[in-house]
């Protein structure tokens, strides 16, 4: 219950400081300015660390078993040991389980595809950033602009990869190979969504087509089903004239 209670009241600030630390490290690596707003920017940055890391104790003591929270919330622990990590924190407050809950069918597909675009533009974009930081001044490195990043990030997680830029330096690399996992994940619930979005218009218009011969078939059923009953009654009233005929003559002879 104190857990609840502070991620209650910590979500929020802890999203603005995701924000602050993403605009602080892109004017960092982007801008490059010099001293002392790059001090400034590098202090900015500090500071969210230590708001995570506040965060991130705070939950482990008051958590009510520690070491089952410890191994279920890996993301937080990641999100303090490495700075790229943190604006992943903007789509905490939308998660998929909150996005899907109290919707029909169509609506959740509709907030799906909204939370995996915008989870993929975050994830583009943060990892364009910090390639660019770790490839910029490396040896023999080929990705050196934003615009290079960016191109290189975006054929990345549509793993397409065309070659024509690559990361050469270690932390590059395995930034590439976050963006590509995720990439294989962000897809796989882009064509899950359309595949349920398929599916459903195919069943939709199979019985529409259906209904016209369903409501045909009601309609000669009603229609035969009266005939069968008017036979029955023409039937009933034929043998019951035919019960009383000999009785009602022979009361009509003269005795």
């Amino acid at each position: 219950m104190r857990q609840e209670t502070w991620q209650k009241y910590s979500e929020w600030p802890l999203v603005a400081a995701a924000f602050i630390f993403l605009a602080a490290y892109s004017v960092l690596v982007i801008a490059e300015p010099p001293e002392p707003y790059a001090a400034a920017l590098a202090f900015v940055m500090g500071s969210t660390w230590i708001a995570f890391g506040i965060d991130y104790i705070v939950k482990l003591l008051l958590a009510p078993h520690r070491g089952r929270w410890f191994v279920r919330h890996p993301l937080d622990l990641l999100m303090v040991v490495l700075p790229v990590a943190r604006p992943l924190r903007l789509l905490r407050p939308f998660t998929l389980r909150r996005v899907m809950e109290r919707a029909p069918g169509t609506a959740i597909r509709t907030r799906v595809m909204a939370y995996v675009m915008v989870s993929a533009i975050l994830l583009i974009y943060t990892v364009a950033v910090s390639v660019l930081h770790f490839e910029k001044s490396a040896p023999n490195a080929n990705i050196t602009t934003m615009g290079d990043s960016l191109w290189w990030a975006i054929v990345t997680i549509t793993t397409i990869g065309y070659g024509d830029y690559y990361p050469v330096t270690a932390p590059g690399r395995w930034a590439a190979a976050a963006l590509m996992i995720s990439g294989f994940a962000v897809l796989s619930m882009v064509t899950a969504a359309v595949s349920s979005w398929l599916v459903e218009s195919v069943t939709a218009a199979t019985l529409a087509r259906k209904k016209p011969d369903d409501q045909i078939g009601s309609e000669e059923l009603a229609r035969l089903t009266a005939q069968i009953n008017r036979l029955h009654e023409q039937l009933a009233r034929g043998l019951g004239e035919s019960d009383r005929g000999p009785a009602e003559e022979e009361r009509k002879e003269p005795r």
